[in-house]
């Protein structure tokens, strides 16, 4: 403990004297503080512009790419879906947001893998090599994510988006403009979520609506319903093999 206690008061002079020293210093020699000028100049090279616009052009892009990949992948349907199992399971927040979050990601990476396949093959690494223009490239990219889209947006919704343009009538799918298919693609989305949503719910309401027929036929009219039926659905759950039902169905729904 003596030893202890001398090496303690040693090291608390050791950094006193290192404190004294620098805040001496400080005092006598004053500490520089880095500026940041952020302006607006001239260039005589148009190389430096461009370079400057795409760089600007890329930090919008990036900063837009969540939202991208929301509206234009299969991430909508899969985390309604799982929002709904887990609402109608009544487990509250087992499994938590990011778990639900985490593995919609991980389930859209895996729909979502051939059309970026494409889009590397077709667009990126011919840009990448120098043999297409960069508005080639944009052009080659957009015709999987579109294509994709299109199987899977409802002809209702999209001609709903088509006469609210107010524009012309299209004579085939190529002439129907991006931003026209993403919202149509996004309510088709929300709408084929919601039906798998409602067959999920069937059967737990069963087991609920069972639950509660036996509680109240036996006068246990005062024990909350839920508390008996959230066992019976796990188990339910569990023993028909329900999370594989569930995402194999999810992604067999994007076939």
């Amino acid at each position: 403990m003596h030893r202890k206690g001398t090496t303690y008061r040693f090291v608390s002079l050791v950094v006193t004297l290192l404190f004294l020293l620098l805040a001496g210093q400080a005092l006598a020699e004053p500490v520089p503080f880095p500026s940041l000028n952020i302006g607006v100049g001239t260039s005589t090279n148009p190389g430096q512009v461009s370079t400057t616009i795409q760089i600007f052009l890329l930090l919008t892009v990036l900063s837009l790419a969540p939202s991208l990949l929301i509206m234009t992948t299969s991430f909508t349907r899969i985390v309604v879906v799982l929002s709904f199992l887990r609402t109608a399971m009544g487990t509250q927040q087992a499994p938590s947001n990011q778990i639900v979050l985490a593995l919609a990601l991980f389930l859209t990476f895996f729909i979502m893998t051939p059309v970026w396949q494409q889009i590397n093959k077709d667009a990126y690494l011919p840009y990448k090599a120098g043999t297409i223009s960069q508005e080639q490239a944009f052009e080659r990219a957009v015709k999987p994510v579109r294509a994709f889209m299109l199987s899977q947006t409802r002809e209702k919704d999209l001609g709903l988006f088509v006469s609210l343009s107010k524009q012309a009538r299209p004579k085939n799918a190529d002439d129907i403009p991006t931003l026209t298919i993403i919202p149509a693609f996004m309510i088709s989305e929300l709408r084929t979520a919601f039906q798998i949503g409602f067959l999920i719910y069937i059967p737990f309401i069963v087991v609920d609506m069972v639950v509660a027929s036996v509680l109240m036929s036996m006068g246990m009219m005062m024990l909350p319903p839920v508390m008996i039926s959230l066992p019976f659905k796990i188990l339910l759950f569990v023993l028909v093999d329900g999370w594989g039902l569930v995402i194999g169905s999810l992604v067999k729904s994007f076939g």
